[in-house]
Order: structure tokens, then sequence, then C-alpha cells
């Protein structure tokens, strides 16, 4: 928000430079993100600040003044000259030779009664130069202009770095600065610094002149003014003209209405539509004009609608304003052109022959101020006549509307919406405006009210209209008075060090909230404007945090600690999921962070068309206000932001490694929250190793058994106790027969495998089979949850060790775990490992049989072994084999 300091210095008196006053606001929360100066000096930018070195151009207060031009005289030479006799505030008056063409039509009028304002530079004043393209600069000097000296320039607005105006002089009217005395300096008249202040919700109550006003007379002891709220109501009873209809009380607070007449659409004052300029908005008319200042002022949006139109809906009754939902399929062409198809949330302003506005947001075009010059030209090119339906083909979108008569009769509205239904508006219509910003962070309704005064009044005064007597105000949801109880002693024990009572009083009080002093309790009343003050132990906390921040941050002491440090305590489950991303990160996996947001559309990409989903069968945590359409619930798997990710490499590298460690969000039948379990996703593609010059991706593709590996190698390094078993399993998102189920002590912790071919082919990897894709999802919890925190430490070993070989003939179906389970059972205390080198299926195994070969390795821990009891074991284990899993010893 743009916060010029004339305008701030109507409502308190600045005592401050204006970078010490930028670095107090921003102190106390205020941002000052940058100043903008105007013709005035700039001052030393507070300490740490960005601010670059300004260009703009400083106004010599002895020889840029405001002046009188008292007459304007043909010149002798030229016909495209004139001379202006300019009453500086010297002894004569100076005359300067001039081709600005707006003074041509006083030429040979004789002296002006009254004189023209103008901006008056001497000779030797530094100006911007108005015919350069550039903001190239130029000194005042003394030189004939056809043959008539002239040392001294009357100024466009483009030579005072104002705008790129340089059509004619910049001409001020009387009604603004007629009481200035010429000579002034123009520093005094025009000068100006402008805050640019980032407004952030929590301090929304600040989004007004008035609001920055408030903030500055509470930091600086400074008494606040604020601006009159008298009316000059002497027109017709406003009874029965308007009626309001609130049928959405919720979304619609309150709503209140006032009528003016008979008013005169033209420009308004320069003093207006200077400040407006100032805080970045153009001027349009004195009617548009005066509801963008209240709003501006006060931080009350407002809107202004042609009363005669609304008649002529109405079909000449009282009309009726209607606040209510839209009509299914509704649509509405707004300021902006645009027309908008409606949600059936989105409040709307409507009469009974239809919507005029999209509430809190943006009004309709059919209900706008006309002013001269916005009726649609006949074939002459000339406006038409007031009267007529010939409808115009110059209006946004082809919209054809009947041509109607400058407004004379404007009603004004001043209304109170729900804000986070404001918010959804904007972001699904996609529309901002500067009434919606201000509405989407929480107007009271009590500001309704005080801003319809002071925009009528000011319609009044600047169109010279006549005010209904009375105002129409429905308000069917009146909120609550905030009352908190606030002990002295619970500030002290919160910020940790005494502000005395009468400063917290000051500080309250300043900030318009009612305080009575019962002893040391202060009974504090928030004032309408304060909607972020809570109740109870929050409202307290609230008023803490405004009397410190008040008070200022940087006074707040600095202590150290008295008291002991606590033990420190791990957090073990934090240590874990860390441990868990450096066993991955060792690995050669490379940690993402994906939106915990999706859709259930995207997430159903990882169960192909017709298959029953394998993946948890519970409705999604949906937003009621999400961020954008692709995030709209909070997801059930990591495995489909790793499938995204992946894709999106995929367009760089061939060979990936990507892992996740977060949240997903299940909902619990009977709970508000949801189960919020922690997973691990893992998902690998690509060549085994990088390209180096002793192979070229010559190693093949990694497929199950690598990732496999990566899940053992994890669960190693993690020393997970229990029984580990990898069974296979089915599952919509994996290659049927190519997945496995982890189980550790029979409870399943996770699934990996390869990809479904369809899954692949619709996160848009195509249907290469040939390079598979393996991903795993595994529950953190329950894997850590098995993690064990004692290590088995064995000596080295001092004995030899045996080496023998078995082959043995099992069922094609019986899993090489269960082989490996049962051999080491039976080789007891003797046999050290066992380890997997072969499989074999063929002649002369018989069909449905494969040979499965190990190498066993026997050792004692005291001696060295014989052969006899090598014998002895082997002979155990292939007994045991025989016996317990139908096993046959290859020949």
């Amino acid at each position: 928000m743009k916060v010029p300091i004339s305008w701030l210095k109507d409502y308190v008196d600045i005592t401050l430079s204006v970078e010490q006053l930028a670095e107090r606001l921003t102190v106390a929360g205020l941002e000052v993100g940058h100043i903008t100066y105007v013709g005035v000096p700039q001052g030393a930018p507070p300490e740490g600040s960005n601010q670059p070195p300004s260009d703009h151009l400083v106004w010599d207060r002895e020889k840029i003044v405001l002046a009188a031009i008292r007459e304007v005289k043909p010149h002798p030479n030229a016909d495209r000259l004139v001379l202006a006799m300019v009453d500086y505030g010297g002894d004569e008056l100076e005359q300067c030779v001039t081709g600005a063409p707006n003074l041509y039509e006083y030429k040979g009028a004789g002296p002006l009664d009254p004189p023209l304002l103008a901006a008056f530079a001497h000779e030797g004043a530094e100006v911007f130069d108005g015919h350069a393209t550039d903001n190239s600069r130029m000194i005042l000097k003394e030189r004939a202009l056809r043959g008539v000296p002239n040392r001294s320039m009357v100024l466009s607005e483009k030579e005072l770095g104002l705008s790129d105006s340089h059509e004619g002089i910049m001409l001020l009217d009387r009604a603004s600065y007629g009481q200035v005395t010429p000579g002034t300096p123009l520093q005094d008249v025009l000068g100006d610094a402008v805050l640019d202040i980032d407004i952030l919700p929590n301090i929304a109550r600040a989004y007004s002149i008035v609001g920055v006003a408030r903030e500055v007379a509470a930091l600086t002891g400074q008494p606040l003014r604020f601006p009159s709220m008298d009316v000059v109501m002497d027109g017709p009873s406003i009874e029965g003209k308007i009626a309001i209809d609130i049928r959405e009380p919720e979304l619609n607070p309150r709503f209140t209405a006032a009528l003016i007449r008979d008013i005169e659409i033209k420009p308004s004052p320069q003093w207006i539509q200077r400040r407006l300029q100032l805080a970045g908005m153009r001027p349009i008319n004195n009617i548009v004009d005066a509801t963008n200042y209240v709003m501006l002022e006060l931080g009350q949006p407002l809107h202004a609608f042609d009363y005669d139109t609304l008649r002529e809906r109405a079909d000449g009754s009282m009309p009726t304003i209607i606040t209510r939902l839209p009509e299914p399929g509704e649509t509405l062409v707004t300021l902006d052109g645009e027309e908008h198809t409606l949600d059936d949330y989105n409040m709307l302003v409507a009469d009974t022959a239809g919507a005029l506005s999209i509430a809190g947001v943006m009004g309709g075009l059919e209900s706008e101020i006309n002013s001269p010059g916005d009726e649609p030209l006949d074939a002459t090119g000339v406006q038409a006549a007031q009267e007529g339906t010939e409808e115009s083909e110059n209006l946004p979108h082809g919209k054809a509307t009947a041509r109607r008569p400058i407004t004379q009769n404007v009603l004004l509205e001043a209304a109170n919406w729900n804000f986070i239904n404001i918010r959804r508006t904007m972001q699904s219509q996609k529309m901002s405006s500067e009434a919606g910003m201000r509405f989407s962070r929480g107007v009271h309704p009590a500001m309704a009210i005080l801003g319809l005064k002071r925009c009528i009044e000011l319609m009044r005064v600047t169109s010279g209209g006549v005010v209904a007597q009375g105002i129409v105000d429905e308000y069917p949801l009146v909120p609550d008075t905030i009352e908190i109880e606030l002990p002295v002693s619970e500030v002290d024990r919160q910020l940790g060090f005494h502000i005395p009572q009468g400063e917290i009083v000051r500080i309250l009080r300043a900030l318009e909230f009612e305080v009575e002093e019962r002893g040391d309790v202060l009974r504090v009343t928030a004032p309408d404007h304060r909607t972020d003050i809570g109740t109870g132990l929050t409202g307290r906390a609230d008023l803490i945090e405004e009397i410190v921040r008040i008070y200022g941050y940087d006074r707040v002491p600095t202590t150290i600690i008295a008291d002991a440090l606590p033990a420190q305590r791990a957090n073990t489950a934090l240590v874990r999921e860390e441990h868990v991303r450096d066993a991955l990160a060792k690995a050669g996996f490379r940690e993402i962070v994906t939106y915990r947001l999706t859709t259930p559309e995207r997430e159903a990409l990882l169960t192909p068309d017709g298959q029953p989903s394998a993946w948890p069968d519970a409705p999604y945590v949906t937003l009621a206000n999400p961020i954008s359409a692709d995030k709209t619930v909070m997801r059930h798997t990591l495995l489909s932001g790793l499938m995204d990710v992946a894709a999106a490499n995929a367009r760089h590298t061939d060979r990936q490694r990507l892992f996740e460690v977060g949240r997903v969000y299940l909902p619990v039948e009977g709970e508000k929250l949801p189960d919020e379990p922690v997973h691990v996703g893992v998902l690998m593609l690509g060549p085994h190793d990088e390209p180096n010059w002793q192979h070229h991706g010559d190693r093949g593709v990694v497929d199950f058994f690598d990732l496999k590996g990566v899940i053992e190698a994890l669960l190693g390094d993690l020393r997970v106790d229990g029984t580990i078993k990898y069974v296979p399993t089915e599952h919509s998102s994996f290659h049927p027969g190519r997945a496995a189920a982890l189980t550790i002590d029979g409870k399943q912790v996770g699934v990996l495998g390869e990809i479904h071919p369809l899954v692949r082919e619709a996160y848009g990897f195509g249907m290469d089979l040939e390079r598979p894709i393996l991903g795993a999802e595994l529950d953190l919890m329950a894997l850590v949850a098995n993690v064990t925190t004692l290590r088995d430490i064995r000596p080295v070993p001092t004995q030899p060790a045996v080496y023998q070989d078995i082959a043995l003939v099992v069922d094609e179906d019986l899993p090489a775990a269960d082989v490996h389970a049962a051999i080491l059972s039976a080789g007891g205390a003797l046999l050290e490992a066992a380890t997997l080198f072969d499989v074999y299926r063929g002649d002369p195994i018989p069909a449905n049989k494969k040979s499965l070969a190990y190498a066993l390795t026997y050792r004692a821990p005291d001696r060295t072994l014989t052969d006899k009891e090598v014998a002895a074991a082997h002979a155990k284990i292939v007994k045991a084999a025989e016996k317990r899993l139908g096993a046959q010893l290859r020949a």
C-alpha cells in the first residue's frame, strides 16, 4: 500500500523524519519496502535498508516555486509562442516565452482574473528536459527565443518529473491551491514522500491511511485526528426509494445505502486526483474517485450505482437491492468487461431484474456510473443524444447495451462481506481488486456506516448534488463486543521484563482500546476495527503482542538465562528418520520433497483402468479453500509424487535414484483428524551405473533385485530386528509377478516391485518394458519400531574356515528364503554363513523343479575343524532339507 506523507499528516502530526518514521513502522510490523520522493530531498536511508539511490529531481526551494500567470500576450515574432507574465512573488512580473498549447486560448485576453496557477523555475534551476526521450536534465540559462529574451520557465509535469506529460504546462486548480501565495516553494505545495508499506494479513487493520496514522500516533505519542463524518442531508427522505433484502446474513452481515441526486459528473478537484495518483490509483471522475478516496482513507470499500438504471430495471417502481447466491448458470459482465460464469458460493448484489455486481470484488457493467464521454458514438463520430436504445458494438466481448444517459442520481453502497467467501470468489473467478484485497483480509461491519457518511458527503461537495435524508441500514448479524481481562502481572510474566502499568494503558488507549483499570487488572474492550483480537487467553496474548509491538521490540532488554538448561532428551523418531535419509543417500539416492497436496485424479493414475486399487480405500482429506486446481486433497501415497518428479527428470537423464520421506493422510472413521503416518518412498530406473571409462552402460538396467538389494541395505543399516521376509504379492501399481510385500515378524510394512506398464504409461514414460521402473513405499514408523539399539559384536576369527558347496533340488514354487532358513537352522553353531550362488533349471532337473546351490562356510571359534566334524554338520543339513522341504541332494 502506498501512503503519501502529505495525506498522512491530515490525521497525525509527523514528528520524525520520513526515514525515521519508516524505520519505526517497520519495527512495529508495517514493513516499509521503499520510499518514493517527489520533489523533496532524500534523507539517509534507515540502517540496514537496501533502498537504492533515487534518480528523482529535487525541486530547489529558491528557484522552483508556485506562481500565478497574470496575463498571456502574443509573441511578436512567432504564432506558436506566447509570452506568459508570471507573478512569482517578486516585485515585478517575469516574462516567460513558452509554446504551451494550453495557454493559447488566453492569448491577448488581457489581465486574467483569477490568474492561472503554475509551477515556475528561475534561471539556474535544474529540471528534466521536456524534449528528451530519456531522463536527462538541463540547467535554465538566459537565451533569446525568436528575438525575445527568456531566462525562466513555466513547467510541465515532465519537466518536474511527475509524469511523461509534455503537451502543455501544468496548471493547478484554484479550488485546491488558490490559497497558496505566489513564490511559495513548490516543495511545500506538491512535494511529498510516499511510503510503500507491505500490509501483511496479521496487520490488515492498517490497510488504510487512517489505519497507518493510528499506528503512527501510537508509536510517537501524537493525537489521532479523524476525518469528519458529518453529512449535509437536505434532500427528500430516502424512505420508499430503496429497499434492502439480505438473504445470506452469514455472508453479508451488513448493508447500508445512501442516495444523492442531481449530481454533476466532472473531474475531481486536483487535490483528490493528486492523492489518488500518489497512492497508485487512476482518477476517473468525482463520483468514482470519491469511493476510491474513502476506501484508501478509511479502508471501507464502497460502490456507486446509477440509481436511474436500478429504477429502469425495476420498471419505475422502488428498486430492491438483494444480496444472494447466484442461480445455476448465472453470469455477469463486470466493469473490466469480462464475462464471469458464477460459482454457487459467489455472493452477488442484485435486484429483481438480475445481478448487479460480484459482492465485495467488482461492480457490474450495466449499472456503472456513466460520465460525459462514456456514451457510444453515432455514425458521424459525435456522442449520441441521451435518449434512445441504439446498440453499441464497441463494448467488451461485443456486448450490446442500450445507450444510457449521463448519471444524475447515485445510490451509494457500503456493505460488509464474509472475508473467507471473498477469498474463494477472487480465486475461483481469477479476479483481483483493491476492494477485494481489503474485504479478503477482514473489515468490521461497523466501518460500513462510517465509510458511507464520509463518501456521500465527499460526493456532495465535489458534485453539487443533494443528499437524501436518512440512510438505509440492514444489520442482521452484529458481531459480539470483545472484552478481555488483562492482569498487569501477566504482561510481565509473558514478556520477561516489566513495563509500567501507565505505559501499558497509554499504548492500549492510543490504539483505541477502551481500558478500565481495576487495581492491577485491566478490563480491555477491543475497538470495532480490531477484528484480529481473540477472546480469553488468546485475547490476552494478542493484547500483550500489541503492547510490546508499540513499546518497541528494540527496547526489550537482552538477558542471559539464569536457570539451568533442561536435560537433553533425544527425539528418537526424528533421529531414526534422519538415519533412513542418511542410509539411502549413502546408497546413491537423492532426496526430493513434493507437495503434500494433490488430486484424487492424479493418484488414480497409480491404478490401471478396470482394476481394483490396492491403495487405502479411505476418503481424502479435502481442502475447503485449495490454493490451486491441482492441489485439492491431502495425499494417500508418496509414489505418485515420485513418479511425477521422475517423469519431469526423464527429459534430462536416463538414470534416476530418488527417495522421499514424508507423511500421508488417511482419514479415520469417527475421528475428526486423519492418521498421518510417515512413509518412505523409493524410485529407481535406468542403467546400473553411471557411464565411465571402464564401461559405457553395458552392465544393463536395474531390475527387481537391485531394488530389493537397496531395501536390504537400508534394513541392515538401520539394524532392523526380527524375521524379515519378501513375500510375492499382487498390487495394482506393480507389474504382476514382479512385486513383493516386505514383512517383519509376519506384519507387512511395505511393498516393492516393478511399476505396472500401464501406470508408467499414464505418467508419461511410455511402454519401454526393457527399461523397467522400480518403486517401493514403506511405513517408516512400522519399520523403525523394529530397530534394535543393541549390536552383535564378534571377535575377529582366529581359526581357519572350511568351505563346501551344496546343491539342493526343490519344488519350483518353494522360496529360496525358506531353503536358506532351513540350512542355517540345521547347520548349528558351526555353520557361519550360507550364500546362494546358482539357480538352475533344465536337464537333468525334472520339470517343476529347480536347483539351488549354496556356498557354506564352517568355522569353530576355538579350534580347527576336522573333516569328520564338517561332514557330520553337512549331513545334518542334507537330512533336514529332505525332511522339512522335500529337497533332494543334487548329484
